[in-house]
């Protein structure tokens, strides 16, 4: 009869059996068999040594209506079972249709020694439970067991205490004492997780109700993200704690702290996977973000003998970005963090910054960015598109009121003032492809421009700039003073990765400074010139360009070398006749007229920004 119930073969064994069908099937065997379905390869579905099962007909007449089926009783010393369930819903513990009931429940339920393998097509599962026992009675039940085993392509390894109410007992019961812990890890990440089952409605979902504590831990916060599809950024190795709840497909966690690397965060998200994209939203807070901690999500390798190793010198990121990832999920995600360091050793954090981040189709943006900077304001949005297999990304930014004697820190003694000062302002326009950071800045077009309001520098590096010795040498004896900066602005183009000054200047009442040249981002090579233009006379001045060329990696300063042997070529040759005579070169009567020019230049471009900037134009 079970046989032909089941559709497979039932086999009974040895003396001890009996059977009772008066009012309900009450069985007693020493070994009962049930065959695997016939798609099986399984050597069975279950077996059970001194098995004693009750059940009533009006539970397997619910079963037969496609109802869950619930038995009354079930004990046994030993329990083997082989569960599956194919990708098309066929599972071994239902009858052949179409699409599984839910597992069985139970009224009472002991197994003393139990061993269970659970493949799962439908959520590529497929675990091994071994050593476990089970003692249910009417509500009140505990179960222990170890699990191995893979979820998807990741491995599983668990210990699991269940107390009160099991999983698949959970619906339609109001035991607010059913306890579940759980200690293992699923891939890279660890776990603990310490909590109880919420009642469910009836029919419901295996963990379809579940709340509690827990504690992740792993090599990158993107191992915790793996296991459950959840697009998370590859970063330093990581900690963090808090509560989680799911209620059916909706799982929502409180991050109370996340530690990852120096990085402490916070934040509450929910993440829905019923959507045909699932769905991450929330808000993500906290004291302090290193930016270096997410340096693996940004393609940096942060150590720098592995950087050098592995990338030949080379000092931009290559690491390729996930693209794929960006089309798993979408998010929404507000962004409120106290302090984010830069990984800048001379610049100043940011305090706070403020952002919207939205990931849409595989388009992934920081909108509404407001972050104040050293007493100044950083506005604006980026986007990093990766619908394709190149990302294409684009920023908009601005900055306004930035001090730049605290933004940039500049060691000086103390009495000197500090090399420059001033309130920066600016924006920039840019966008570049690639399949890594290194790749987009290579391609980089665009513009910037920016200029200092109010702003001093020092007196000394004017006069070291110029290679005024005479007059260098007076300040470094008296001491260096700050000269006010009477106009200073820099408009810079970039084209295929190659930013070039379309015009930087600094005006003093001593000197007028030019910078020009190049800096590529496709060769990671700059070649860049400083000329000075001096206001002033002076007895001895070498007033050669200085310029910086190289590498990113290893740049190095030099004097322009041919202006410099013209100057000292005739040097020595009037110290062949006097040596009086020989300091005549190094007179330098000061360039009035470049230097005008210079200063007109600063000027009318200063004009040309502030009308753009002003709200009338």
């Amino acid at each position: 009869m079970l046989s032909r119930h089941l559709q497979r073969d039932v086999r009974i064994a040895g003396p001890a059996f009996s059977l009772h069908l008066l009012g309900g099937i009450r069985l007693q065997a020493a070994r009962l068999e049930v065959a695997a379905p016939s798609w099986s390869k399984a050597a069975h579905t279950l077996l059970a040594q001194e098995l004693s099962v009750e059940m009533r007909y009006v539970d397997l007449w619910r079963a037969r209506g496609g109802q869950r089926l619930r038995i009354h009783s079930l004990k046994a010393r030993e329990l083997n079972a082989e569960l599956e369930r194919l990708a098309d819903g066929r599972a071994s513990w239902s009858r052949a249709q179409a699409v599984a009931p839910p597992p069985p429940s139970f009224g009472q339920l002991r197994v003393h020694q139990g061993q269970l393998h659970v493949r799962d097509e439908m959520h590529d599962l497929d675990l091994q439970v071994s050593g476990f026992t089970v003692d249910v009675k009417r509500n009140s039940a505990s179960l222990r067991a170890d699990i191995s085993g893979r979820y998807r392509s990741f491995p599983v390894k668990a210990e699991m205490q269940a107390l009160g109410v099991l999983p698949w007992e959970a619906g339609g019961t109001d035991n607010a004492n059913s306890a579940l812990t759980v200690k293992g890890s699923v891939g890279r990440a660890s776990m603990t997780f310490a909590g109880r089952f919420m009642p469910a409605g009836a029919g419901a979902p295996m963990l379809d109700g579940v709340t509690g504590r827990f504690s992740l831990s792993g090599p990158s916060l993107a191992a915790v993200g793996e296991p459950m599809g959840v697009t998370l950024p590859t970063t330093a190795a990581f900690r963090t704690e808090g509560l989680v709840a799911k209620e059916g497909r909706i799982w929502r966690v409180v991050v109370n702290q996340a530690s990852i690397g120096a990085s402490q965060l916070n934040g509450a998200f929910s993440y829905d996977s019923a959507p045909a994209v699932p769905m991450l939203a929330g808000r993500l807070g906290g004291r302090r973000l290193a930016m270096v901690d997410l340096g693996p999500a940004l393609g940096v390798i942060p150590v720098p003998a592995q950087r050098k190793a592995a990338t030949g010198g080379k000092v931009l990121p290559t690491r390729a970005f996930d693209l794929t990832s960006l089309r798993t999920m979408d998010a929404n995600v507000l962004i409120d963090i106290n302090e984010v360091d830069l990984n800048a050793r001379l610049l100043e954090p940011l305090k706070p910054l403020r952002a919207h981040l939205v990931l849409k189709g595989g388009v992934l943006s920081l909108n509404d960015v407001d972050a104040r900077l050293a007493d100044g304001r950083l506005l604006g949005r980026l986007m990093l598109d990766g619908r394709a297999s190149v990302a294409l990304w684009t920023t908009e930014l601005r900055w306004s009121a930035v001090r730049l004697e605290r933004w940039i820190h500049q060691a000086r003694t103390t009495a000197a003032p500090p090399w420059i000062s001033g309130s920066l302002e600016g924006s920039a326009t840019l966008r570049g492809q690639g399949r890594s950071t290194a790749e987009i800045l290579g391609s980089l077009a665009g513009r910037m421009h920016t200029e200092l309001r109010g702003g001093t520098v020092s007196h000394l590096a004017i006069e070291a700039a110029g290679l005024d010795i005479a007059q260098g040498l007076g300040v470094w004896i008296k001491g260096d003073d700050a000269l006010p900066v009477t106009c200073a602005v820099a408009e810079v183009v970039a084209t295929g990765g190659v930013l070039r000054p379309r015009l930087a200047v600094i005006d003093t009442r001593d000197s007028v400074v030019w910078l020009d040249g190049s800096l590529s981002l496709a060769s990671e090579t700059l070649d860049m010139r400083a000329i000075v233009a001096p206001k002033d006379f002076s007895p001895l001045a070498l007033r050669t360009p200085l310029r910086v060329r190289g590498t990113l990696a290893q740049p190095v300063v030099s004097l322009q070398k041919d202006a410099l042997v013209r100057k000292l070529g005739v040097t020595a040759l009037l110290a062949l006749l006097n040596p009086v005579a020989a300091l005549i070169p190094l007179i330098d009567p000061g360039n009035t007229d470049a230097a005008r020019r210079g200063a007109n230049d600063c000027r009318n471009l200063h004009l040309k920004l502030t009308s753009i900037r002003s709200p009338t134009h």
